[in-house]
């Protein structure tokens, strides 16, 4: 990304002296010169599939590693999770599990887990109907998602309110535009103004029409995902039987913590793995709740939860894309709150990170805040959450902007604030130079002792894109950020959020394709949808 120049009203660099450098400093405002004050032209890296270049933290030795994993087993063949969905049951007794007759407990047996995990791809494309933002899963690969399913959504200008379709839109319109974020999360505020029987209809038709990456179906009965898989197909262009061999969306699994697996996740299960769209199974563990009070032992039921589920992916069709999902967290003991973005979150994100690499399968994490408001709380929770999500081996990171409140929030300007966030890991993550020219050796020659590099060739050569430039940080001195009103950080998202959206172009469909889909959609709600407990 393109850095700002120091500006030196007009002059070129190598004309101004050491002594012209800080007065110089004071009249632009420092490196973020005219991009702190006000208005400017928006600045980002362009749309890449970003890959970690340096080896995860492993938190644990091998052989305690190896204990976890144990235990885990231990778990699924002693005690066993409770299925609810009936025919998910008789997929796993011909698989091999231990099912019996009028009881909803299933147990594994260890090797049995074992093998059918090992079916599992451990690397795959997921394809996005612009193929330029398609995104790769496993190894070193990196993916960024917008923030999911929160109820509410709020901005500085009209506060906090219920999700609705306008907020709906316009987030996933934000999500399109900034690069950083390889994929949509599902809906990133629930809109509640739209009937549940169509709500799937409407949001997964905006999805696919008002971006062009990768986005989510939420598996909440057999129609809704059949409805979802239907309008992903249509969007890519697939005959049905290319879509048997082609990722274009994914769900999240989330196990009913602890040690049960219900209807709608079950079937969400069947109807994505067997039509060859990518699972993630993700238990929501909270040590202290619905898991242990250790990180070990929340960890440990979590492990076993995934790969029940991960297991059964593959008794429904071997081969079919599927990731590891963790989201193990601490609950506040005093009220009973989830706490995110915790030295115990970071651990857990770690060691499920090293669990994954274990089964050599894609590792989900999130970047999660509980803070009430964009302030120092949800900045601090953003980078502890990040840190641990890269440092363990996140593959995909969901609620990677918008994240506030717990997931209760989905917020414009901590949308702004996560893309800062995220680029500056994107740019922390990039490879160093270190080329012959890079290593300097001549310039440092040239200034030799005492000198300053403002003026040198290799200076002159690099300065307009040598550093990352923030969309938020404020670099000019104190007298000249006060004459220009003392702006915070949230007050500049703000003003960009709104600046961003005014500027928003649909990306391109194909008019044959435009029309199907909505042929498809609109024949769907003039049928009703989803069947609904309305």
């Amino acid at each position: 990304m393109a850095a700002n120049s120091v500006s030196l009203s007009g002059k070129c660099m190598s004309e101004a002296s050491a002594d012209a450098i800080p007065a110089a400093r004071a009249r632009s405002g420092g490196r973020a010169g005219k991009r702190a004050g006000g208005s400017a032209a928006f600045e980002q890296p362009p749309f890449r599939r970003l890959k970690r270049p340096f080896a995860p933290t492993n938190i644990v030795s091998g052989d305690q590693l190896e204990s976890i994993h144990r235990a885990s087993l231990r778990v699924l063949s002693e005690i066993g999770l409770d299925v609810l969905h009936e025919d998910a049951r008789r997929i796993m007794k011909e698989a091999g599990a231990d099912v019996r007759e009028g009881s909803e407990r299933v147990r594994f047996d260890p090797d049995m887990v074992l093998e059918w995990v090992g079916h599992a791809p451990s690397e795959y494309r997921v394809h996005a109907r612009n193929p330029e933002h398609s995104i790769d899963f496993g190894g070193d690969n990196l993916v960024f998602a917008q923030v999911a399913s929160a109820p509410n959504c709020s901005d500085l200008d009209n506060g906090r309110r219920p999700g609705n379709q306008k907020d709906f839109r316009n987030l996933v319109k934000l999500a399109q535009m900034h690069n950083v974020v390889s994929a949509t999360g599902g809906y990133p505020v629930e809109p509640i103004d739209i009937h549940p029987s169509i709500r799937h209809l409407e949001c997964i038709r905006d999805l696919a029409t008002l971006t062009d990456k990768v986005f989510h179906i939420y598996s909440l009965g057999r129609e809704r995902n059949l409805d979802g898989i239907e309008i992903a197909r249509i969007a890519n262009g697939l005959s049905r039987e290319a879509l048997l061999d082609t990722p274009v969306c994914y769900t999240i699994i989330n196990t009913n913590s602890p040690l049960k697996l219900d209807v709608p996740m079950m079937e969400g299960i069947i109807q994505m793995s067997s039509h060859g769209q990518l699972v993630i199974v993700t238990p929501f563990t909270l040590a202290g709740a619905m898991a242990p009070v250790t990180v070990a032992g929340a960890v440990v039921q979590q492990n076993a939860e995934a790969l029940a589920g991960i297991a059964f992916t593959q008794m429904v069709r071997k081969g079919a894309p599927v990731g590891y999902g963790g989201f193990t967290s601490n609950v506040d003991m005093k009220s009973g709150a989830p706490a995110f973005g915790t030295p115990e979150y970071m651990k857990a994100q770690l060691l499920g990170g090293q669990l994954a690499r274990k089964y050599n399968i894609p590792y989900r994490t999130s970047n999660t805040c509980a803070a009430n408001a964009v302030d120092a709380q949800a900045a601090y929770e953003s980078v502890f959450s990040l840190w641990g999500a890269v440092q363990g081996g996140g593959n995909f990171v969901l609620h990677a902007a918008g994240w506030l409140e717990g997931g209760l929030r989905a917020s414009y300007e901590k949308m702004i604030l996560d893309i800062d966030l995220l680029q500056m890991v994107t740019e922390f993550l990039s490879p160093l130079d270190l080329s012959e020219d890079a290593l300097a050796v001549e310039a440092i020659r040239d200034v030799g002792p005492g000198g300053h590099f403002f003026g040198t060739q290799h200076t002159q050569d690099r300065y307009r894109n040598a550093f990352y430039s923030p969309i938020l940080s404020d670099w000019r001195n104190y007298e000249t950020w006060a004459e220009a009103g003392s702006p915070t950080a949230v007050e500049k998202a703000n003003r960009i959020w709104k600046e961003r959206l005014a500027s928003y172009e649909a990306p391109a469909m194909d008019p044959a394709r435009r029309e199907e889909l909505d042929d498809f959609v609109d024949r769907r709600i003039a049928a009703g949808g989803a069947p609904t407990d309305f």
